[in-house]
């Protein structure tokens, strides 16, 4: 082979390697699965942080600023600003929006949570907010966490502002306050899917054995959910996953979608922020395990980070240090091996079977 000859094969090789190289996104794309991250407006003004943002994914959520802390700062004041911004980058880079949260019984601005309503005025406050909400974003955002976290570990109705403090009405009657906010949310948009979305509900326990058994009483009763949201924020390198699958199976089974919607696998780290490499193999492999678990069932149609980069991540501040590194890409933007266990599952696809 002559030099020019050869020179040309490399420079062919290292062009169709860069115009072809595959993401987590165009993978994705091909199995029609929706993989998204939590995403914060103030980092989009960082380019490093945008150009990963629209490259890797196709659905984005906002981490904080659609609850009710950011979007209603007073009582007779809603602010979308930070919720639409997001909105706007999405629509730029063809990408979905998932709605997080409607209903939760933390991140509640003080007014609310110190205003000492009565169930009524509560139960008005609520309604309006969720109609509110739904019909500004109709159209552009397409799924909602409506209830978030409304179970406790041994999964009853955890004590919360919306249940029993004082409530909207609904005070000991267990899940019936949850099916009147998805009563309220499918009434104000009917076309956007609305999911229950729950903490260390993933495998098998009480709190998994619970959201089954509600999401079955509500399939029979009509009452209008869509999907459950598997949070998954695993804090030990430990996961069940045939528990998980099965819980996936049974769950999908009644007729509704499963997401992952919170994924991170936080590692200990020093105070050098130095990592065991024994460590870093293991996350990749739950990481790559999780996205199997959701792969193996047609109705497992979202699989979702919280953030993406370790320079951006709540898990640092939340253990004080002693976790971090939860994420696919680390602070500086490279992938680690859990991107690419990702990635390999998103290329092998669903089972032919399916």
């Amino acid at each position: 082979m002559s030099e020019y000859l050869l020179r040309s094969v490399i420079i062919a090789g290292v062009i169709a390697s860069v115009c072809c190289a595959q993401s987590l996104r165009q993978e994705a794309d091909k199995d029609g699965i929706l993989v998204g991250t939590a995403v914060r407006p103030s980092q989009l003004s960082e380019t490093a942080y945008t150009s990963t943002l629209g490259r890797e994914f196709n659905m984005v959520e906002a981490e904080d600023a659609m609850k009710w802390r950011a979007l209603r700062p007073g009582q007779a004041t809603f602010d979308f600003r930070e919720g639409d911004e997001l909105v706007r980058f999405a629509q730029a880079h063809q990408m979905k929006v998932r709605g997080h949260c409607l209903v939760w019984g933390r991140d509640n601005p003080e007014w609310l949570t110190h205003g000492h309503f009565t169930s009524r005025k509560l139960s008005r406050l609520l309604h309006e907010h969720i109609n509110r909400v739904m019909k500004h974003y109709s159209g552009q955002v397409f799924a909602w966490d409506v209830v978030n976290e409304a179970l406790d570990e041994n999964g009853n109705v955890r004590d919360s502002l919306w249940y029993n403090q004082p409530g909207i009405g609904l005070s000991g009657k267990g899940t019936a306050y949850i099916e009147q906010a998805f009563r309220w949310a499918h009434k104000a948009d009917p076309h956007a899917l609305l999911f229950y979305n729950e903490a260390e509900g993933e495998g098998s326990n009480r709190k998994s054995d619970t959201i089954y058994a509600m999401v079955r009483d509500f399939k029979r009763r009509g009452v209008p959910i869509d999907g459950v949201g598997l949070q998954m924020h695993i804090p030990m390198l430990e996961a069940e996953f045939p528990s998980i699958a099965a819980n996936i199976a049974r769950l999908t089974a009644l007729g509704v979608q499963v997401h992952i919607t919170e994924l991170d696998v936080s590692l200990p780290v020093d105070s050098s922020g130095a990592l065991r490499p024994e460590d870093v193999t293991r996350q990749a492999d739950i990481y790559r395990g999780v996205v199997r678990a959701c792969l193996n069932s047609l109705g497992c149609t979202a699989i979702q980070t919280w953030g993406f980069t370790d320079k951006y991540s709540w898990i640092r501040s939340h253990s004080r240090g002693l976790r971090g590194k939860a994420l696919p890409f680390d602070q500086a933007y490279q992938p680690k091996p859990a991107y690419r266990a990702v990635l390999e599952e998103l290329s092998a696809g669903r089972p032919a079977a399916h």
